[in-house]
């Protein structure tokens, strides 16, 4: 038996020393140099700082350090200081090791990237996630080091790619936090290989059955797509050759989450996706010579296929904010299908693939190098406020991460990127804090427009402004940047303490004139007394006239103290009281048909009915509100809020009917509602509780509410709907 495990041991020895291997292969190091003993360095105390610790998996822990620093290498570029902090980038948090340690042994950079990376052990806010606490130290450190969070999102591609050993509801909260934070942020920063892949993961542990439909039918067609992209391309590699382009062709098959994000989006099933693979032609041309060669390439395979001047996208001219450059048309090919083709140089190709990290190759020769430090700065603006919520600092990011660009014009002519839906007020904060403050309107393109005005790309911008105007709290209504938001809120939260000052005065005067202590308990008891959320709270509305002192004359007083009429039943638990006692739990919540059992409610954001992946999510009054694990409103709640989340299953011993939607479209003719009612209601025995159709030119919409026990009940009905004819489509309505 001992003999057994000594050859595990010795077999495991040598996979360690494979993947180590590896990423000296990577990392493009020689034995003997400066940086391979960097490297052999951390391995060494990364290797030794772990010893003996294992991952769910049941592997030796040094395996997940080695694979995010060949992340790091192979997939961003990164070099040997980022490598080094990767392999020893759990060694703080997880072992006797210090930040401390880490400078003595390596350097003041090393361990200061390190402990950016050292995951937060407390909550800083009551309430606010631990997640977006730690989201926010990132970025924090961000401001001093890139590489923080580019190590960061390598740590998270690795853990999604071993998620299989976690249990399920740690795995739906760890694919929400990933599509709410990493994947926007990898897409900001110009990683596009790293989002999709990260898109992808988070789909296959939320959505299983989906992201294994979608593959498989992508495994299916790939030879076909094959075929096609050889037919499609030959003429114009032939032309290239001909002219003496140095060329490579390359094909991108869409992310799986793309085209669910597509499918989802207009209602279409996957063979509708039309555009499931892009071209790409890649030229090997001097930086002097890439936009023109670019246009050439692009003369070349419009001479062969019909473009769509729709689908024209020029971001050599006008690079995105992340710094990406490329060519895209969408043309015609002889088959009556649209093919987007992406033309580039291999600069461009390697900054598309590897994001702001490639960037630092070019940066002597690259005109953009300043985009990265302009969004950094960004993030400063942000960040000014140290008392911004942290959720609210992570909507607020979130935003502008998402966010597709439009470009407008100073009056000076200089140009601006902002957020899709951008509006004049965000426009003036761009240019200055002061400048949002006092903004009463703009001029667009000479005409006289509101502040809440949504700006166009093209757009040329003027602020009006006046010294009387103050931030209001509706502006955050319309407003859409970080930037924009984060300084209305800090300028009203001033108005606030200004207010609040002048309160606090009012009550000390009162308190004073009855003989009441001013102490933090008689301040606590009015906070209860006036259902408030604190002391500062109490000052400004005071101080805005919305709670009379003269009131506190009429409550009961006793040796100075103010006493409280109204007491907290007993019984009433706090909602870390019902957490964990829900949490507690071995089994997941199971829902009972009856909704007697528990006091839970089923969420009509997304209607889950029996036989849907669901998850319960606690509210403040201890409520449980189910949801489906595909509803949007998940993401935000799974990331933001992971510890008031508890698994859940539906019983199955009660048929009871449950709520659900249906959409159809076809080509309408006469009898065919009477044809579909007779389904729902004679051979299916289904109650309906409303029933709508639209038609228009021949074709009609329909929509109906019916009464269903599960979602195979919903499946039967939905394949018999199908065979009416005339109907074309049936979807159930999300």
């Amino acid at each position: 038996m001992s003999t057994e495990v000594q050859i595990d041991e010795e077999a495991e020895k040598k996979a360690i020393i494979r993947e180590y291997r590896r990423l000296l292969r990577a990392a493009n190091v020689k034995k003997g140099d400066k940086d391979f003993s960097l490297i052999r360095k951390a391995f060494d105390i990364a290797r030794e700082a772990h010893n003996d610790v294992r991952r769910k998996s049941g592997e030796a822990y040094i395996f997940h350090p080695l694979a995010v620093a060949r992340i790091v290498a192979e997939d961003m570029g990164l070099g040997t200081t980022s490598i080094a902090c990767a392999l020893l980038h759990d060694v703080v948090e997880d072992t006797d090791l210090e930040i401390e340690d880490i400078e003595d042994l390596f350097s003041e950079k090393i361990a200061r990237i390190i402990d950016g990376l050292t995951k937060i052990e407390e909550v800083f806010e009551q309430g606010a996630s631990l997640q977006a606490e730690n989201f926010r130290k990132i970025i924090l450190t961000l401001a001093d080091d890139v590489r923080v969070i580019l190590i960061k999102l390598a740590d998270r591609l690795h853990n999604m790619r071993t998620l299989d050993h976690m249990r399920k509801d740690k795995q739906l909260k760890i694919a929400s936090e990933t599509l709410y934070i990493y994947a926007p942020l990898a897409h900001r920063l110009g990683l596009y290989n790293i989002k999709s892949e990260l898109e992808d993961l988070a789909l296959k542990y939320k959505i299983p059955s989906v992201y294994k439909d979608i593959s498989t039918k992508l495994q299916k067609t790939k030879a076909v797509r094959t075929r096609f992209i050889n037919r499609f391309t030959l003429p114009i590699r032939r032309e290239l050759d001909k002219i003496g382009i140095k060329y490579e062709v390359k094909s991108r098959t869409k992310s799986i989450y793309s085209i669910w994000n597509k499918m989802r989006g207009k209602n279409i099933p996957f063979e509708e996706v039309y555009d499931l693979f892009a071209i790409r032609v890649i030229i090997n041309t001097p930086l002097d010579r890439e936009k023109a060669d670019c246009w050439k390439v692009y003369s070349v395979i419009t001479d062969f296929y019909q473009p769509n001047p729709d689908r024209l996208r020029d971001w050599i001219s006008t690079p995105k904010a992340n710094g990406y450059e490329s060519l895209h048309t969408t043309v015609m090919s002889p088959t009556g299908k649209w093919v987007e083709v992406q033309i580039r140089s291999k600069r461009m190709d390697e900054i598309a693939e590897k994001g702001y990290a490639a960037h630092w190759k070019y940066k002597e020769d690259s005109q953009h190098e300043g985009a990265l430090d302009e969004w950094i700065s960004r993030v400063r603006e942000v960040l000014e406020s140290p008392e911004t919520n942290a959720v609210d600092f992570i909507d607020d990011f979130k935003l502008n991460l998402f966010a597709k660009e439009i470009f407008v014009f100073t009056p000076k002519g200089d140009i601006k990127s902002l957020p899709h839906n951008a509006t004049a007020l965000d426009f003036a904060y761009e240019i200055h804090t002061e400048l949002g403050n006092r903004c009463v309107g703009a001029k667009v393109n000479q005409k006289l427009v509101p502040i809440s005005h949504p700006l166009d790309s093209g757009d040329q911008v003027q602020i009006v402004t006046s010294k009387a105007q103050t931030p209001k709290f509706e502006w955050l209504d319309f407003v859409v940047t970080a930037k924009a938001k984060s300084s209305i809120k800090a300028s009203i939260r001033e108005e606030k303490r200004k207010v609040g000052r002048k309160g606090r005065k009012m009550l000390e005067a009162t308190f004073k004139e009855l003989g009441i202590e001013f102490n933090d308990q008689n301040l606590h008891t009015l906070t209860q007394i006036h259902k408030i959320s604190g002391k500062l709270e109490l000052f400004y509305r005071v101080g805005n006239g919305s709670i009379d002192p003269a009131e506190i004359g009429k409550l009961t007083v006793h040796n100075g103290f103010i006493q409280q009429r109204s007491k907290t039943k007993k019984n009433a638990k706090s909602l870390e009281e019902i957490v964990q006692k829900t949490r507690g739990k071995k089994d997941p919540l199971v829902l009972s048909t009856n909704q007697k059992q528990l006091n839970y409610k089923l969420s009509t954001c997304c209607n889950p009915i029996p036989g849907d992946d669901v998850v319960g999510f606690i509210t403040n009054d201890g409520t449980i509100y189910i949801h489906r694990t595909n509803c949007p409103n998940v993401v935000p709640i799974m990331s933001n809020y992971g510890y008031r989340v508890v698994k859940a299953k539906w019983d199955k011993k009660e048929a009871v009917s449950f709520l659900a939607g249906i959409q159809m479209n076809g080509f309408d003719r006469t009898g065919i509602v009477n044809d579909i009612t007779k389904v729902i209601s004679n051979e299916m025995n289904v109650s309906m509780r409303s029933i709508s159709f639209d038609n228009n030119d021949g074709v009609f919409e329909g929509k109906v509410f019916v009464y269903v026990n599960d979602t195979s009940h919903l499946k039967n009905l939905q394949d018999k709907l199908r065979n009416v004819e005339g109907v074309m489509k049936v979807n159930r309505i999300e």
